[in-house]
């Protein structure tokens, strides 16, 4: 066996680790989008339902502020029909 023949095997080697290494991020690095993924369509969801409570409570909240108010009008109208000065 001459020089460059030892130098063949130790390149082929070194090739062959690099390949296995290489496969074997690979397959981490997809294991890791895959999750990523599931996170992100979990945190869309997320913000989809929040949206939607939001919707909901913007809903309410609007007539009952409009009530509260309309009750104060009417209860100032009427202390002042009466005259009533209790507040």
């Amino acid at each position: 066996m001459d020089a460059a023949e030892i130098l063949v095997i130790i390149l082929a080697t070194a090739f062959a680790l690099f390949l296995v290494l290489t496969i074997i991020l690979v397959v981490l690095l997809i294991k890791i989008v895959q999750q990523i993924k599931r996170i992100t369509t979990s945190a869309e969801r997320t913000i989809g339902r929040a949206e939607d409570a939001m919707a909901i409570f913007q809903k309410a909240v609007g007539p009952a502020i409009a009530t509260k108010i309309m009750g104060k009008i009417a209860g100032s109208l009427l202390r002042k029909m009466t005259g009533s000065k209790k507040r």
